[in-house]
C-alpha cells in the first residue's frame, strides 16, 4: 500500500524537512503542500490523500478548522503536528476528528511510523502524549449533554477488545492477549466502530471514557 500524503504548515523550511522525511520511506508518497488551512483543505480534496500532516498554528484558516472539514468530507485522516505535548489547541483537535498526534521534535522514525498508523487506523499515536491527553479531555465538560452509556448490543467480546483499544494496544498485541487471530480483532472492532458511531479508534477511546466504561 502506498500513502498518500499531504503536508501543511506555514513555514516552508519545515515543509521541505517534512517532505524529505517522508519521502526517505518506499511507501509513503507526498501529493501535496499547503501553507494555511484553507489550502490545506483544497489539496485534501483535490488529490484526496490518505493522511494530511497538520500544523495548528497557521494564519487564514488555522489547522483547527482545516481538521474540521477535512474530517467531516471524509477526504482524509488528519495527524496533529503540536510543538507541546498538552497544547490547548489540542483538545479543540480531538473535537475535530483528529486521528492523532505527533511532537514536532519527534524523530524521523516516529513521525513515519506515525502516518502509517494513521493511514491505517491501526492504533493511537505518540503513547507518552495521546493517552493521558485523552483522559484530560474527556474530564473537560462538554457544551452539549453527555453521550448515553454504552450500548447493550456490545458483546462481551467487543467489550473486551474495547478496553484494550483504551490501553493503546496495536491489533496485533490484542490477538495476543486474546488468544485469537488478528482478523478476527478486526473484525470486532469495525462492529465496535459501526456499533458506537465512532469514526476511528481515537473516538472509540473517548467514547468508552465518557460512557465511565475506562476507571479515570
Amino acid at each position: 500500500m502506498n500513502v498518500r500524503v499531504v503536508v501543511a504548515d506555514d513555514q516552508a523550511l519545515l515543509r521541505a524537512g517534512l517532505r524529505g522525511i517522508v519521502g526517505t520511506a518506499p511507501d509513503l508518497t507526498v501529493v501535496g503542500e499547503a501553507g494555511d488551512g484553507a489550502a490545506a483543505v483544497e489539496a485534501a480534496r483535490t488529490q484526496r490523500p490518505d493522511v494530511v500532516l497538520m500544523d495548528i498554528r497557521m494564519p487564514g484558516m488555522d489547522g483547527l478548522h482545516a481538521t474540521r472539514l477535512i474530517t467531516s468530507a471524509g477526504t482524509a485522516r488528519v495527524l496533529i503536528l503540536t510543538t507541546f505535548d498538552l497544547d490547548e489547541y489540542v483538545y479543540a483537535a480531538l473535537r475535530g476528528g483528529a486521528s492523532g498526534f505527533l511532537l514536532k521534535d519527534a524523530p524521523p522514525a516516529d513521525l513515519l511510523a506515525a502516518i502509517r498508523v494513521v493511514a491505517a487506523g491501526e492504533a493511537l499515536l505518540a503513547p507518552t502524549v495521546t493517552r493521558r491527553l485523552i483522559k484530560e479531555f474527556c474530564a473537560r465538560p462538554e457544551p452539549a449533554a453527555a453521550p448515553p452509556a454504552l450500548p447493550a448490543s456490545l458483546t462481551g467480546r467487543e467489550r473486551q477488545v474495547l478496553l484494550l483499544v483504551t490501553a493503546g494496544l496495536s491489533n496485533a498485541e490484542i490477538a495476543v492477549r486474546l488468544g485469537i487471530g488478528a482478523g478476527t480483532v478486526k473484525t470486532h472492532i469495525s462492529h465496535l466502530l459501526a456499533k458506537l458511531g465512532a469514526r476511528d479508534r481515537v473516538q472509540l477511546v473517548i467514547i468508552a471514557y465518557r460512557a465511565g466504561f475506562v476507571p479515570r
